[in-house]
């Protein structure tokens, strides 16, 4: 049985190599992403392993199936990228990484916090010129601060696990909180409104889909406190940048801490240090002193790599033998 990888990239590919390969698979390994002009590399796989920004639209979907794919292998939690009800039309098998390493992604967050309050970077920078000024770099201490947690699913309870550490009051937010609950998280629940206007922090750890799309707007940014920071490292689309930036630009926002972006499609994972940005979006929140930007590296250990190395290829593994799927969507 043939199986393609798209968008692969060479941290990836050193932690692949480690993992035997199973009996009767071929693995084919492509540093293209899933378009539609490199979709027919796909010919003669019945597997296709795929990375968040990889095209599965409908057009993609139904050119993989005239290929004979039977299987979307994401090496990703998140599935908002896959036209889900084309795939099940076609009785395409979809199949994700639910859990990887969520504290990866957590202590991103949190070195995102750490770095744009306490203003890391801009002081590493400053000494390499041999100023030592300290001059506009003056922060605020975590302790006693309300930290607002919006999804309290694994990432979430993690960050928030971090948050109690430091000392802070942590606020929130999730239809289901007994995975925060079972941790021994100190947490207050609250509503979404009551979260943004009492949170000196606000950190998103919830998935991408129709009711949290652009969840963070010009409402939720008109009642957040002045000066709050903003940590994002989900999903760029539950924030609206152009709100994002009006409440940058008026100085109602403390500082945002992005490792995702709305329109980061054909951009992130890539080098185009040689090139124009022609996002004028990106482009504007990049001028921001108070905007500390990272290219949706949250999930990059070694650890995390690892594990969805070994789920992927056990998920791979088990449909080659008729098995039952466990991380079916």
């Amino acid at each position: 049985m043939k199986a393609v990888f798209y968008d692969l990239h060479r941290y990836e590919k050193r932690e692949l190599d480690l993992i035997p390969v199973p009996k009767g698979i071929e693995f084919h390994f492509l540093t293209d992403r899933l378009n539609d002009s490199t979709v027919y590399a796909a010919r003669g796989a019945e597997v296709v392993c795929c990375f968040v920004n990889d095209d599965l639209g409908e057009a993609n979907l139904r050119r993989l199936h005239a290929l004979g794919v039977k299987l979307i292998a994401l090496r990703s939690a998140g599935f908002n990228h896959v036209h889900l009800p084309t795939a099940r039309e076609l009785g395409l098998s979809v199949v994700r990484v639910p859990e990887y390493s969520p504290h990866a992604v957590a202590e991103h967050a949190v070195a995102l916090l750490l770095t744009l309050n306490r203003k890391t970077h801009r002081a590493f920078n400053r000494v390499r010129e041999g100023n030592f000024s300290l001059d506009g770099l003056v922060g605020f201490d975590l302790y006693k601060k309300k930290v607002g947690v919006v999804g309290l699913g694994r990432i979430g309870t993690a960050f928030a696990q971090i948050m109690n550490g430091f000392g802070t009051e942590v606020l929130g937010f999730d239809r289901d909180p007994s995975r925060a609950l079972a941790a021994g998280v100190k947490f207050r629940m609250c509503d979404l409104e009551a979260l943004f206007k009492e949170s000196d922090i606000i950190s998103l750890h919830i998935p991408l889909n129709s009711e949290t799309h652009h969840l963070v707007n010009e409402k939720i940014f008109s009642v957040m406190k002045t000066g709050a920071i903003l940590i994002n490292t989900s999903r760029g689309r539950l924030i609206d940048t152009k709100s994002l930036i009006s409440s940058l630009k008026d100085g109602r926002l403390g500082g945002a801490g992005l490792d995702v972006y709305e329109e980061e499609e054909g951009l992130f994972f890539e080098d185009h240090s040689l090139e124009p940005l022609t996002d004028e979006n990106l482009t504007r929140l990049l001028t921001f002193p108070n905007v500390l930007m990272t290219s949706h590296q949250g999930f990059l250990t070694y650890e995390a790599l690892r594990a969805i190395g070994v789920t992927t290829i056990q998920s791979i593994q088990d449909f080659s033998l008729g098995k039952e799927l466990q991380n079916k969507v």
